[in-house]
């Protein structure tokens, strides 16, 4: 197990090193961050200055090098739009964006195995036929439009629901927090919903299959011969052995609901890492973009990490294996 930790451990620093350098090469295509801060009207002397200021008048190695120095101490620069330390602006975005996609992937998981797993044990019944046909509408639509149609019809036509901000926060010192509220609560249900709905679509397909395929096999026919009851037989067997490849989407989608949140920020306008990145892209803040994607690479290697872990946990074989190694 430690040869394993210490493997994907060495994976991982090639993979976010990788990352960087592809993202670090793609920024400097994005924009002129110089034109952004100075405007049309400056001279060419300013701008040399300027340039020569931010370091961008170094080669690609040394810009990158440079940066990569002081990542690693947690210095990601200044924004070239703000002028604020790129490591305090994702601080401060960052308790949105974990909040939003933590209670989508709750909701996501809380309802998508249920959901899946209701799908499987009798699959001509109406209700699997209802959650079926809405796991497949929810598969099809693109994330802004569902947030936008949600922004219809609860926001504008009902007037329930606020559509954009994060309302209320609690302040817990380092971290700013709106599920301590009723007002944050109340802004948070769109964007989660919205967040969450193709993830749990994905999830609810995924389960069901999985379930189906296991209630075929021999071993869940001994445990009916033996006479254990069908609630037994259905979590503690069939469950349990289908949850091994849905646990890799899972994590995997974790990941996704992080890095693609930008997308429901944007829509809602909430005030996370997503839309810090959106409005840095149309700024072509580079320091800001490369953090943003060298964390969310990061997010993914631990994640990764984790699902492997947990494959032992779930499957006693996997323990087995490792301890013969």
């Amino acid at each position: 197990m430690f040869r394993f930790l210490i493997s994907r451990l060495v994976q991982a620093v090639w993979v976010i090193l990788a990352v960087s350098v592809i993202a670090f090469a793609l920024f400097q295509y994005v924009g002129d961050p110089v034109s952004q801060m100075l405007g049309q009207d400056a001279t060419a002397s300013d701008r040399e200055r300027l340039r020569v200021a931010l370091g961008l008048d170094q080669p690609f190695y040394v810009q990158f090098a440079t940066f990569i120095a002081n990542a690693v101490s947690g210095d990601f620069g200044l924004s070239l739009k703000q002028g604020r330390p790129v490591s305090d602006l994702i601080l401060e975005r960052m308790p949105a964006t974990l909040e939003l996609a933590g209670v989508a992937a709750a909701l996501a998981v809380l309802l998508g195995i249920p959901l899946g797993t209701v799908a499987a044990l009798n699959p001509r019944a109406w209700p699997s036929r209802v959650i079926m046909s809405l796991s497949l509408i929810g598969v099809s639509l693109p994330t802004f439009f569902i947030g936008i149609l949600l922004i219809f019809i609860f926001s504008v036509k009902l007037g329930w629901l606020p559509s954009y901000g994060r309302g209320q926060t609690v302040d817990l010192g380092a971290w700013r927090s709106n599920l301590f509220s009723m007002d944050g609560w109340a802004h948070l249900i769109l964007p989660a919903i919205t967040l969450c709905l193709f993830q749990l679509t994905l999830i609810v397909r995924l389960v069901r299959g999985e379930v189906m395929e296991v209630l075929g096999q021999d071993f869940i026919r001994f445990a009916r011969a033996r006479g254990l009851s069908p609630l037994s037989v259905y979590l503690r067997h069939a469950l349990r052995n289908a949850l091994i490849p849905v646990v890799t989407i899972i994590g995997l989608q974790l990941g996704t609901v992080i890095a693609f949140a930008l997308i429901t920020e944007t829509v809602f306008q909430w005030p996370g890492m997503g839309l810090l990145f959106a409005q840095s892209v149309a700024f072509a803040d580079i320091p800001v973009m490369a953090a943003y994607l060298c964390l969310i690479a990061v997010i993914f290697v631990a994640i990764n990490l984790i699902v492997d872990l947990l494959y032992v946990v779930i499957d006693p074989r996997l323990r087995t294996a490792r301890a013969g190694d």
